[in-house]
C-alpha cells in the first residue's frame, strides 16, 4: 500500500523587499513549506483570502495597501494566522498590529531560525484547531460563553471577536480555576514557544482580551496581572 502524501503547510509571504522576500521564500521552502510570495498589499489581501493558506507572513510598509489595513480587511472574512514582520519596533506599532488581529509580531532584522520556530508554533496550533472539527458543546462560565468552533467568547449573544491566540489564552486561564499562571507556562502552552524577557506578545494579547471583554460588558471576572508571578482570570482582587 502506498502511504498517503503528507500535507505540506502553505505559507503566504507579503514582502516588497526583493532581497528579504526572496530569502524568506527560499529558506522556508528548504524547511519543507510551500511558499507563495507577493510584493503588493492589495494583491496580498486577495491571495490571503484563499482558505488554503495556513499562515501569512506580512510586512507593514507595503506598496498599494499597508499591512495593517490588509490585516484589518482580512479579519473581516478569515481568522488565518498572521505574523507581522516590520522594522517598526515601537510599542505603539506592535499594539496597533495586535489590535487589528495579528497573532504574532516579528521585528526586523530577525534570524531565519526564529522565523521558522514561530511559523512552526502557529502551524501546530492550526493543526490542533483542524482536529476540532467535530461539534463541541459551548462552555458556559457565568455570563461568558466559550465556543471552540469559532474560537471566540460571547456574552448574551454578543461576540467578543477574539483572535485564535487570544481565545486559547483566555480559555487556558479559565480552565485553571483562578490559579495564577506564569508567563513561561503561557508562552509554552499557548504561544508554543519559549519565554523571552523582551518578547511582549503575551502582554499585547492580554491587553486586547481585556479591551474586548470590556466592550461586550463582561465584568464578572477580570484578567489580572499578578506582578512577578503571571496572570489569572479571577473574580476577586489578589495580593501581588
Amino acid at each position: 500500500m502506498t502511504p498517503a502524501n503528507p500535507v505540506v503547510p502553505r505559507v503566504l509571504t507579503i514582502e516588497d523587499d526583493p532581497v528579504l522576500g526572496a530569502y524568506v521564500h527560499e529558506q522556508l521552502g528548504r524547511c519543507g513549506f510551500q511558499v507563495t510570495w507577493c510584493r503588493n498589499g492589495r494583491e496580498g489581501l486577495d491571495l490571503a483570502r484563499d482558505p488554503a493558506f495556513d499562515v501569512v507572513l506580512m510586512d507593514i510598509l507595503l506598496p498599494g495597501m499597508n499591512g495593517l489595513d490588509v490585516l484589518q480587511s482580512l479579519r473581516e472574512s478569515t481568522a488565518v494566522p498572521v505574523i507581522l514582520m516590520s522594522a517598526l519596533g515601537a510599542e505603539s506599532d506592535r499594539i496597533s498590529g495586535f489590535r487589528r488581529g495579528a497573532d504574532d509580531y516579528l521585528p526586523k532584522p530577525f534570524s531565519m531560525d526564529e522565523l521558522h520556530v514561530r511559523v512552526e508554533a502557529i502551524l501546530r496550533r492550526v493543526a490542533l484547531e483542524r482536529r476540532r472539527r467535530e461539534p463541541q458543546p459551548t462552555l458556559i462560565a457565568d455570563s461568558l460563553a466559550f465556543d471552540e468552533q469559532t474560537c471566540d467568547v460571547s456574552r448574551h449573544g454578543r461576540a467578543a471577536g477574539l483572535t485564535p491566540s487570544e481565545y486559547r489564552l483566555l480559555e487556558t486561564l479559565h480552565r485553571q480555576h483562578e490559579e495564577v499562571l506564569s508567563k513561561a507556562f503561557l508562552y509554552q502552552h499557548v504561544l508554543q514557544r519559549g519565554y523571552s524577557q523582551h518578547d511582549r506578545s503575551l502582554d499585547m494579547h492580554v491587553s486586547q482580551i481585556r479591551r474586548k471583554l470590556k466592550a461586550i460588558g463582561y465584568a464578572e471576572r477580570q484578567l489580572r496581572t499578578v506582578w512577578g508571578k503571571g496572570y489569572v482570570l479571577s473574580s476577586r482582587e489578589l495580593d501581588s
